[in-house]
């Protein structure tokens, strides 16, 4: 069996903001109703998170989950733990209408780490990043320049970012562009 690599192998550009690979992470997209009380509680169960709200992402460490759409989860657990999370899931919603995937090797997670990391993001990104808009715990279904992306506010000078392992080097090349021009100044 071959060994799990991520998709950037700890890439780190350091600087004013550092944009740096995150590592494997374990991903579960979940489609579903996430209304119904099953569902909540076996996300809650599996990530030992409260169930987020619109837009919102509920993380501890490398646990937590992101509201995608009004259908659809992601459901973050370390990477080794993802197939016990998966067989958790379907034995809790046996009977149910869902979708469950394991999608761990087919994307990538970047952090983008400093004082004005909300402008590295804001310069490739149709979000309206503003404090009054944007605050931590808050997660977007978005797009990076050209590509699909999603990220997360953890705090106010971190965003973790996530898009298909397919253009992962891409997607941290623009970050680092983005980093490398400097500041604009618009939000502090």
């Amino acid at each position: 069996m071959s060994e799990a690599i991520s998709a950037l192998q700890g890439r780190v550009t350091a600087g004013e903001v550092t944009i740096r690979e995150a590592g494997l992470r374990g991903m579960i997209t979940l489609r579903g109703d996430l209304a119904d009380k099953q569902l909540r509680t076996v996300c809650s169960a599996v990530t030992g998170v409260d169930f987020p709200g619109l837009g919102k992402a509920n993380c501890d460490g490398q646990k937590g989950l992101c509201w995608m759409s009004p259908d659809e989860l992601l459901v973050l657990a370390p990477y080794a733990e993802v197939g016990e999370a998966l067989a958790q899931i379907d034995k809790a919603l046996t009977g149910k209408h869902y979708l469950a995937e394991n999608v761990s090797d087919a994307r990538a997670v970047m952090m983008v780490e400093g004082a004005y990391a909300r402008e590295v993001i804001a310069k490739l990104s149709p979000v309206d990043l503003h404090p009054d808009s944007l605050a931590p715990g808050d997660f977007r279904r978005t797009r990076l320049g050209q590509v699909a992306a999603a990220f997360r506010m953890q705090d106010e000078d971190t965003f973790e970012v996530i898009c298909f392992r397919s253009v992962a080097a891409y997607a941290f090349d623009l970050l680092t562009a983005s980093a490398g021009a400097g500041r604009v100044g618009h939000f502090r």
